[in-house]
Parts: C-alpha cells; structure tokens; sequence
C-alpha cells in the first residue's frame, strides 16, 4: 500500500525557515510525479511545487525563489524546503504522488489531483 508520511511542519515567524519531508513507502512505480499542495482554512487546495521523475520541476508563482523541491530517491523522500516564510503560506500541507501519465505535472497545481498523498504537516506563520 503506496503510504505518503509528511513531517517538519512548524510555527515560525515571517521570514523564517522550514523543512519538510515526506517519506513514501510501498511506491512500486519507477517513474512518477509528485510533489506538494497546501490547505489553508476557508481556501481551496493549492499546488506548491511538483517534480517529475526524469527532472522537471514546476513552482506555484507566490513561492517561486523561496521554496524549493527535491528528492532522494535512495530514502524515498520528497522535500520542501522553505525559505523567507510569510503568514499567507500557513496552511496544511500536503506531500502528494502518481504513477506517470502525460500532463501530470502540466502546471503546479496538477499535484492536487494526484492519487496518492499523506494526512499533512502544518505550518503556521506568524507576523
């Protein structure tokens, strides 16, 4: 069973850094997009940033230059590293992922429409 295990959530201050992982298990797919989306309470879900398997990797614009995606595939472990932090970027945050498919990562929102993905780390951004 693909299980999806998000971590590193926390509370900072505005401009201040996070880590988070995600750790995927039972994942039997060579190739695969996967990536992050965030829900924050009252907004629809958003696609923070998604990587495809052989390279491609796609940033949500507010992020861009903040935030940075990665993956080390011998651990099997998806990152976000965030940088610059603001209170508008509190939310859930959700590690998501599938099987290949042409189009998969078209934008950086097609992450919320993935299959598989973890019950979320939080983050919360203080002024």
């Amino acid at each position: 069973q693909v299980q999806p295990v998000e971590s590193g959530g926390g509370s900072v201050q505005t401009g201040g850094s996070l880590r988070l992982s995600c750790l995927v298990s039972g994942y039997p797919y060579s190739n695969y997009c996967m990536g992050w989306f965030r829900k924050a309470p009252g907004k629809e879900r958003e696609g923070v940033a998604g990587l495809y398997s052989k390279g491609n990797i796609l940033y949500e614009y507010s992020v861009k230059g903040r935030f940075s995606i990665s993956r080390d595939n011998a651990e099997n472990i998806l990152y976000l590293q965030m940088n610059d932090l603001k209170p508008e970027d509190t939310a859930m945050y959700y590690c998501s992922l599938d099987a290949y498919y042409i189009g998969c990562l078209a934008t950086a929102d097609s992450v919320v429409s993935f299959g598989y993905w973890g019950l979320g780390t939080q983050v919360t951004v203080s002024s």
